[in-house]
């Protein structure tokens, strides 16, 4: 009989949530999901991009990562290996002044997360445009690997996610 991994039992407690939050609740819009086994490296990924229900304006995808290590070590029973799975959040953000609303989104990224994340902003833009649209991807990869003991704590950080995507919203 199959055994699921941790990155499967995340991945369906994550994947439940997200749909209750869209389809019961009606807080968020899902508007992509991708569930990837990336046969070159032997990783898992899944991920979910909603935004708040009647906000479009700001965009999230909530991403968990289980790499070869993790996925070996846990399906081989390997006593050395410690298999758990990276949680990452990507935020897209349109931005006019670069330099004053990236340190304002710094702050809100730490006063919701505190000291949880590894935060990274990238600014782009589509060379040509006659309309230049400055995009802020805030990338923010949790330092704190998860594992099935986590699972009661994914409500709340579902939470620290709608607080964030309403903060970034005001802004």
């Amino acid at each position: 009989m199959y055994d699921p991994t941790i990155f499967d039992n995340l991945k369906v407690a994550l994947e439940n949530q997200l749909y209750d939050l869209d389809t019961l609740d009606e807080q968020i819009e899902i508007q992509n999901r991708r569930d990837v086994m990336d046969f070159a490296v032997l990783s898992r990924e899944f991920a979910l991009h909603f935004v708040l229900r009647n906000h479009p304006e700001i965009d999230v995808e909530v991403i968990l990562h289980a790499g070869v290590g993790d996925i070996a070590g846990e399906i081989m029973e390997d006593p050395k290996a410690n298999p758990a799975c990276s949680l990452s959040l990507c935020f897209q953000k349109s931005v006019l002044d670069p330099q004053t609303e990236c340190a304002g989104i710094e702050q809100v990224m730490a006063s919701i997360w505190e000291e949880d994340i590894e935060l990274t902003q990238t600014i782009r833009y589509v060379y040509g445009k006659a309309d230049l649209k400055l995009m802020n991807s805030i990338e923010a990869v949790f330092k704190t690997r998860i594992t099935e003991e986590n699972m009661t704590e994914l409500s709340t950080f579902l939470e620290h996610v709608l607080d964030t995507l309403h903060v970034l919203n005001r802004m």
